[in-house]
């Protein structure tokens, strides 16, 4: 078998094939005790990431449990930004950096990297993940886009109003798309990277577009996004998600990105008549839905597949990552039930 010829690869270029690929956001984690075997033996989350056995480990347990049509490398959107000179931690809470960037002298600090150098624990951890998958699996690299990558930064972690950052981006936007430059530049460089050691295509994850009005993320973030698609496109095939953007899905159909990933708050159906053949779609089940019994995720999926309606260019996945207390079961039964379609 070529590369190119993986199911998920023929689906993001809009070829008729025999049934949808499938994968899940977030498919190595808490949710699956073998995962929790092995962070135990890594001693945290940050040290899984970079130790590359225990990074290929983990982004192959779901393969072998299950067999899903991709693997997606287990790391984090923000590794890129300690490259740069962040301090990235990692507690019960979720993903912190201590000094985050409030000010130019800040902003004017952060570097811009070889991947290669600083990051090389990434470029082997895809090395043993291709060596130990099915020939037929694909593998996908990843990276946070520009926008979501500079919210963590100047908030130093999740936010819910975003008024650090909104000061920045609406008072000193010279300071701000200073910053937009840097990260563009790193993020495409960490893709083009993640190609070069193994990735047959990549997914940029801008979570955090949707908390922008539609013409704030054409002025503050679009056109950093829209430049990486531009610049990526003969490198891999390219997957953008936004969660709970549909007040974005026109834009992001126009990026020229190979696929846009719904979130499950949107229509599939509705999508695909807006997209229009424009680009592939991946999604988009409530991943609340495999709370349910491994039946009723079943009918639910087929009732997803049942709306896309065979449509080419369908990526069957959740419309957002796989919840920690999530039941393997029903992951099981979300991937059988697209297998024998």
């Amino acid at each position: 078998m070529q590369p190119t010829d993986r199911l998920l690869l023929r689906a993001l270029r809009r070829e008729k094939t025999e049934r949808a690929p499938v994968w899940l956001m977030r498919q190595a984690g808490r949710y699956l005790p073998e995962y929790r075997a092995t962070r135990a033996e890594a001693g945290g989350f940050l040290e899984m990431i970079k130790e590359p056995r225990f990074a290929a480990e983990v982004t192959l347990q779901p393969i072998r449990r299950y067999g899903m049509d991709a693997a997606i490398l287990f790391s984090d959107i923000l590794v890129p930004l300690e490259a740069m000179g962040m301090q990235l931690v990692f507690d019960e809470h979720g993903p912190g950096l201590p000094q985050p960037l409030r000010d130019r002298a800040a902003i004017e600090r952060l570097q811009v990297v070889t991947p290669a150098e600083a990051m090389a624990y990434v470029g082997e951890a895809l090395r043993l993940t291709r060596a130990g998958l099915p020939e037929e699996t694909a593998l996908l690299g990843f990276c946070g886009a520009p926008f979501t990558l500079a919210s963590y930064a100047i908030e130093g972690g999740t936010s819910k109003q975003f008024s650090h950052l909104r000061k920045l981006m609406y008072r000193d936007e010279a300071s701000f798309e200073i910053l937009m430059e840097k990260l563009a530049q790193q993020v495409e460089r960490h893709l083009r990277y993640q190609v070069s050691c193994g990735a047959d295509a990549i997914v940029l994850f801008d979570t955090w577009a949707a908390s922008l009005t539609r013409a704030d993320y054409l002025r503050y973030a679009a056109p950093w996004t829209r430049r990486l698609v531009v610049e990526l496109a003969s490198v891999a095939p390219l997957v953008i998600f936004a969660g709970a953007a549909d007040h974005l899905l026109e834009d992001l159909l126009a990026m020229g990105a190979n696929g846009v990933a719904l979130d499950h708050r949107s229509s599939i159906g509705e999508a695909f008549e807006r997209a229009a053949g424009r680009c592939a779609l991946q999604g988009n089940l409530d991943p609340a839905a495999l709370f349910a019994s491994p039946a009723e995720v079943a009918r639910r999926t087929h009732a997803l597949l049942d709306e896309v309606g065979g449509r080419p260019g369908h990526v069957l996945n959740l419309g957002h990552g796989v919840f920690k207390d999530t039941d393997p079961e029903c992951v099981g039964a979300f991937v059988r039930a697209a297998r024998e379609r």
